[in-house]
C-alpha cells in the first residue's frame, strides 16, 4: 500500500469521478484509476461501485475512507512539523498581548527567546482583550497572551500561570503599617482603577462586588504605571498585579497582600482552535511558563 494510492482513493471519494480526481491530483486518468486497482486487488475487496459517469464508495470504501483520511492527516502533520523545525530559525511571529502584561513579561521572555532563535522576527501588538480575540479571528496575529476571562467557544485557551493582586497604597498611608489587609480596608478609600475595556479593571471592581465592598473611584486610566505614579502621589489606593509590583522605590506606592482568599488574575494564552500555534509560538509560550510559573497563587 502507498501513499499515493491512498490519496487518490480519497480524491475519487470526494469528487465522485475519475476523470476529475486525476485533475486533481495532476496525474494521468489511467495511471489512477491503475493505482486503485492495483490496491483493491490488495485488500481483496472492491472500494468503489463504477457507473457510467460517477462512482460510489462500497461499504469496505467507507470504511477505508476514515482510516485513509487519518493517514493523511498525519502524515501532513508530520510534514508541516518537520517543516516548522527547519523553518523555527527564521520568520515572523505576531504576538498580541494585554498593556497591563507586555512590559512586565515580554522583556526578559524576548531575550531568551531571541537568543535560542535568533533569526525569528518577534511583532508585539498591545490592545484590549475584546480587540486581541477581534486579531484572532482574523488571524492577523499568531496567539494572544491575555487574562481571564476569554469568551468564545471557538478559541483555544491555556492557563499560563496565575498572580496575586496586590494593594498599592501611598507612602506613610495607614494601610502601609498592616502586613496584610482585607476587602473591608477599601471602604472609605479613593480607589483608582483601569478604564473601561480593560480587563483588569473590571477584575479588581468584581473582586470588589464579591466582597460587597463600594469604592469610591477617583481615576480611571490606560495605563498601570500612570495609576502606580497616582498613588504613589497620595490621589489614591489601586489594586496592582504582583508582576508590576516596583519594590525599594520611594518614588512608588508600597504594596501589601490581602488575606486569603486573595485576589488574583489568570494569564492565558489563546488562539483559534482551528489554527493551533506553530512551533515557533509554542516554543515562545514554553519560555513564558517556564519564567513565570513561580508566581502561581
Amino acid at each position: 500500500m502507498e501513499m499515493q494510492q491512498i490519496r487518490y482513493v480519497v480524491a475519487v471519494a470526494r469528487t465522485g469521478n475519475f476523470s476529475r480526481a486525476a485533475e486533481q491530483c495532476h496525474v494521468a486518468q489511467p495511471s489512477l484509476s491503475q493505482q486503485i486497482q492495483k490496491l483493491e486487488d490488495e485488500l481483496g475487496e472492491r472500494l468503489f461501485d463504477r457507473m457510467n459517469r460517477e462512482v460510489k464508495l462500497t461499504p469496505h470504501g467507507e470504511s477505508f475512507l476514515h482510516r485513509a483520511i487519518r493517514i493523511m492527516e498525519e502524515v501532513d502533520s508530520a510534514k508541516r512539523e518537520a517543516g516548522e523545525a527547519r523553518d523555527l530559525l527564521r520568520g515572523t511571529l505576531t504576538i498580541g498581548v494585554l498593556p497591563t502584561i507586555a512590559p512586565y513579561v515580554l522583556p526578559e521572555v524576548m531575550a531568551e527567546f531571541v537568543e535560542k532563535f535568533p533569526g525569528v522576527k518577534i511583532v508585539v501588538e498591545e490592545d484590549t482583550t475584546a480587540r486581541l480575540l477581534k486579531l484572532l479571528h482574523e488571524y492577523e496575529i499568531d496567539f494572544a497572551v491575555a487574562s481571564q476571562p476569554i469568551r468564545g467557544e471557538e478559541m483555544e485557551v491555556r492557563e499560563l500561570f496565575s498572580e496575586e493582586l496586590l494593594l498599592a497604597v501611598p507612602p506613610g498611608h495607614p494601610l502601609a503599617r498592616k502586613r496584610t489587609v482585607t476587602a473591608a480596608s477599601l471602604k472609605n478609600e479613593r480607589l483608582i482603577v483601569m478604564k473601561d475595556g480593560h480587563c483588569l479593571g473590571d477584575q479588581v471592581l468584581g473582586f470588589c462586588d464579591r466582597r460587597d465592598v463600594k469604592p469610591r473611584i477617583s481615576f480611571r486610566s490606560s495605563q498601570i504605571e500612570t495609576i502606580q505614579a497616582l498613588v504613589a502621589s497620595g490621589l489614591g489606593i489601586s489594586l496592582i498585579p504582583s508582576m508590576a509590583a516596583r519594590e525599594h522605590r520611594k518614588d512608588l506606592p508600597q504594596y501589601r497582600s490581602f488575606q486569603s482568599p486573595k485576589p488574583s488574575r489568570k494569564i492565558v494564552a489563546v488562539w483559534p482552535k482551528q489554527r493551533p500555534p506553530r512551533r515557533a509560538a509554542a516554543e515562545f509560550l514554553k519560555v513564558v511558563s517556564a519564567r513565570f510559573c513561580k508566581q502561581r497563587v
